[in-house]
């Protein structure tokens, strides 16, 4: 049986990430988590750093060549892309169950060209893709040079690129070592891939190649933002459903949460992914295509207006259960003790949610991803910033300091925390498929669900994603102790 693993990719104008992350240059003051993997001024371990990403100056000329290669710039990015992953895996091969094998065959070609090579036995005109492909007589690498190599690139930077290469050669990985089979769901391998793509960035952030660099700020934020936009969205999902198909790859959730697996941990911990893994890194978050209570999978976008809030201050109360619940205010007001944080600001002089209606409805708009250049936003994006500031509260309300990173970073888990349970069906106010997304993108561009009081972001996407994930799969009381 032979297959063939990619890292799909849509032929569109793609967000720059660099557009999209206005907040992250707030200032952050310093403070430490109780554990290295959540202390807000580190990224697996690493410093949380900014600057150069992508290839360094005057690297090593590629070793391997590619079959139809025009000799260009791009097919020269990709081959020392290969070159680097190659070398990492051959020095770290005693954590796989077998010794690293390089791929046989690389070969580039161009989408555009209606006469251009087969790839992975089949015709490449149109296919706008990176592709492992492996079977009897097959073992091979595949990527077009026409668009997604330069898409990539322009869009999300050159570690990107990089990126998609990992995650292919995470297949081979997967197939060569026994560690997964054509068998097993497309969904764990997937998963795994985006994992050992995980691990071999750590690796360059860490400052080891001697090709790439990687920031574990902003170099890391559009890796992260990249891996947002290849998810599966849900109108993906539904086509596909309708079509018969089953070959999910994963949510933003599921697929930057494998990769921080693989940026945080090690291989084992890859490997160790399947489906009983993937459902408990899930909660009980709204599934793609799983029908609701009402036999529904369609996306439900609430409208952010009075009632809405007054709403959410009641399911946010129930979820929550503060000593002295905060009053809501859509009056323009200052606060004398804490700098606002528009469009929801969380004053602790006076117990107030202060909201600029006209603000967070802007930030609730449903935006087309495809046609508007941005990433994921939708009525989620706005409610989990709200039910943040709600979370503040609840911190005051217990005597906690607001004002640190690692309120921040408690904040990101307990706003998880309410969000998990804003998924069960019944309430005044229920998450729907596709608004776990909308969260873990609003985190990564404006990062307001897991700032402190002063909205003073946490440093790195990596980070605030983590923490409000932490936050998904626990409880209130184990965001309190992880974070004290």
């Amino acid at each position: 049986m032979s297959g063939r693993r990619s890292f799909w990719w849509p032929l569109l104008v793609i967000a720059s990430c660099a557009t999209l992350l206005t907040g992250c240059g707030s200032t952050v003051v310093q403070g430490h988590a109780t554990s290295m993997m959540f202390d807000p001024d580190r990224v697996g371990g690493l410093p949380v750093t900014d600057g150069h990403s992508g290839l360094r100056p005057n690297p090593p000329e590629p070793k391997r060549t590619a079959d139809n290669s025009d000799g260009g710039d791009i097919d020269r990015m990709v081959l020392l892309a290969i070159d680097d992953i190659e070398e990492f895996w051959s020095q770290n091969d005693s954590t796989l169950p077998k010794r690293f094998e390089p791929v046989t065959t690389l070969l580039s070609y161009d989408s555009r060209d209606p006469n251009s090579v087969d790839m992975c036995g089949s015709p490449s005109y149109k296919v706008v893709n990176a592709s492992y492909c492996h079977g009897p007589n097959m073992d091979e690498i595949a990527w077009d040079r026409g668009v997604i190599v330069p898409v990539a690139s322009k869009y999300f930077g050159e570690m990107a690129l990089v990126g998609i290469l990992a995650h292919e050669y995470g297949h081979e990985i997967q197939y060569k070592t026994g560690i997964l089979t054509d068998d097993d769901p497309i969904f764990v391998a997937e998963q795994q891939a985006d994992c050992f793509a995980g691990v071999y960035l750590r690796w360059v952030a860490a400052g080891h190649s001697k090709r790439f660099e990687l920031s574990t700020g902003d170099g890391l934020n559009h890796v992260l933002a990249g891996l947002i936009y290849i998810r599966d969205q849900l109108k993906t999902q539904r086509a596909a459903a309708a079509r018969g198909v089953t070959n999910a790859h994963g949510s933003a959730l599921d697929r930057v949460s494998a990769f921080q697996i693989g940026f945080a941990g090690n291989v084992d911990q890859c490997a160790a992914i399947d489906m009983d893994e993937i459902k408990k890194r899930q909660g009980d978050l709204p599934k793609f295509l799983e029908p609701d209570g009402y036999g529904d999978t369609q996306a439900v976008d609430t409208e952010i207006d009075a009632d809405t809030l007054k709403n959410l201050m009641d399911v946010l109360s129930d979820v929550y259960s503060p000593s002295k619940p905060p009053t809501l205010s859509t009056d323009a007001k200052d606060c004398p003790d804490a700098k606002l944080s528009p469009p929801v600001s969380y004053c602790p002089a006076d117990n107030t949610i202060i909201v600029d209606l006209p603000g967070l409805k802007k930030l609730a708009q449903a935006k087309d991803e495809d046609n508007q250049q941005v990433l994921l936003q939708g009525d989620n994006t706005a409610i989990s910033v709200f039910t943040s500031r709600y979370a503040l509260a609840v911190q005051h309300d217990k005597g906690l300091s607001i004002d640190t990173p690692v309120a921040a970073m408690r904040t990101g888990c307990l706003t998880g925390v309410g969000q998990a349970k804003m998924a069960e069906p019944g309430g005044k106010l229920t998450l729907s498929p596709g608004d776990a997304d909308e969260a873990i993108s609003g985190l990564l561009t404006n990062g307001l669900a897991a700032s402190d009081v002063n909205g003073t972001l946490l440093p790195a996407g990596f980070t605030r994603i983590l923490a409000y994930r932490s936050g998904v799969q626990g409880t209130e009381d184990e965001c309190y102790q992880r974070f004290p």
